[in-house]
């Protein structure tokens, strides 16, 4: 039993677990096919209380912690079920409007968010911006009691199943990062379009888009919380994404060394188990020295956010550990796969790459560097 999780968070896992055993693991590799997870799996997810989680009862949601989305977190990861977008919608989005949205936005958005009816995604990333949101350029103008945005986002995540999408804009360009806003656009608004759905080498069942907003009208009563205040409310939640992305690495390190120790015993070459071989036994033994430190620190970072003392540094340093972590782990349990780790019907070929966009998404390892070493 981890401490940091209660007797109920391990219940609710045993839901968990059961959901995504029969609804998403046995369909997932169709998905990635399709490029796009169908939203009655939304819809499922919703009745079986996997949803918005972290939410207040009085909106809809599951009425618990981040230690339940923390569960839905790492089963998902445990089955390398990398095109779910539940995270996003659940602990990123529905956050934001919980925090910063209107009472009437609230009752508006967030029950349907938590059944599954109405799917969250945030549009941020721009072409000639990603993690620098003083290179913003997506535009909003008042007019009257409305504002009218115009731009181009890219890379966004549940991009064609969006139904609500939290914009980032400018809506006093003079002021640069400080002059940015937040503003709820349903989909269906006149004026906003789904571009295509992007090609990655990776997390291909996951349908991340661009999107564009041309004279885009929505009513005053979309933005959340007060004008060009969107920067501090972004960097406040952060910590919460890049602990979302630490919790999904070392559950997926630990997943994937069971997963090669059962190979290595399996797989025989030379007249032995591959396990046999002293190379192996040790590249294992490090794998597993090293997914208990992660899990320690992953943890201890949990139980920190738990309890509301999670700081951005914290964030910064785990989600950088983990991800690199991650990457050269994966690495390693691939190799010993062989060519057979190589192939994508095999789990860990699809993890590796997966994996891959794990030390950008969320800040790049770059940035996590940068931020910490500020407080050197």
């Amino acid at each position: 039993m981890r401490r940091v999780l209660s007797s109920e968070h391990e219940i609710f896992r045993q839901t968990v677990r059961h959901f995504v055993e029969s609804e998403i693991a046995p369909h997932h590799a169709r998905w990635e096919e399709e490029g796009i997870v169908p939203r009655d799996v939304w819809l499922a997810a919703g009745e079986a209380g996997l949803l918005l989680c972290a939410i207040p009862e009085e909106y809809g949601g599951g009425g618990g912690d981040f230690g339940h989305s923390a569960v839905v977190i790492e089963e998902l990861a445990r089955v390398n079920a990398s095109g779910i977008g539940f995270p996003l919608h659940s602990d990123i989005v529905a956050p934001y409007l919980q925090a910063y949205a209107s009472e009437e936005m609230k009752a508006r958005w967030l029950p349907r968010m938590a059944k599954g009816e109405m799917i969250g995604a945030i549009a941020m990333t721009e072409p000639g911006a990603g993690s620098d949101l003083k290179a913003v350029r997506t535009s909003a103008r008042r007019d009257g009691d409305d504002y009218v945005l115009n731009g181009q986002k890219t890379f966004i995540t549940n991009g064609q199943n969006a139904g609500l999408v939290i914009v980032v804009a400018k809506t006093d360009p003079a002021l640069g990062a400080k002059g940015i806003s937040l503003f709820g656009v349903e989909e269906g608004t006149p004026g906003f379009a789904k571009g295509r759905k992007l090609k990655k080498i990776g997390l291909l069942a996951q349908d991340t888009s661009e999107l564009f907003f041309d004279e885009v009208r929505v009513s005053a009563a979309c933005r959340l919380g007060e004008e060009n205040s969107g920067f501090p409310y972004l960097m406040h939640n952060l910590p919460q994404e890049r602990l979302i992305i630490a919790l999904r690495a070392a559950a997926s390190i630990e997943s994937l060394l069971d997963v090669t120790i059962a190979y290595t015993r399996d797989r025989k070459i030379f007249g032995k188990a591959v396990a046999e071989f002293q190379n192996t036994r040790f590249k294992l033994a490090e794998a597993k020295a090293q997914a208990a430190m992660l899990r320690a620190y992953v943890d201890q970072c949990l139980g920190l956010h738990l309890e509301g003392m999670l700081e951005s540094v914290d964030a910064a340093q785990v989600k950088l550990v983990a991800t690199e972590m991650q990457n050269r782990l994966l690495d390693e349990f691939l190799q010993l796969h062989g060519g057979y780790g190589y192939m994508s019907e095999y789990g860990i070929g699809r993890a590796w790459v997966d994996a891959r966009v794990m030390r950008i998404y969320g800040g790049s390892s770059e940035v996590m560097k940068e931020i910490i070493a500020r407080t050197l």
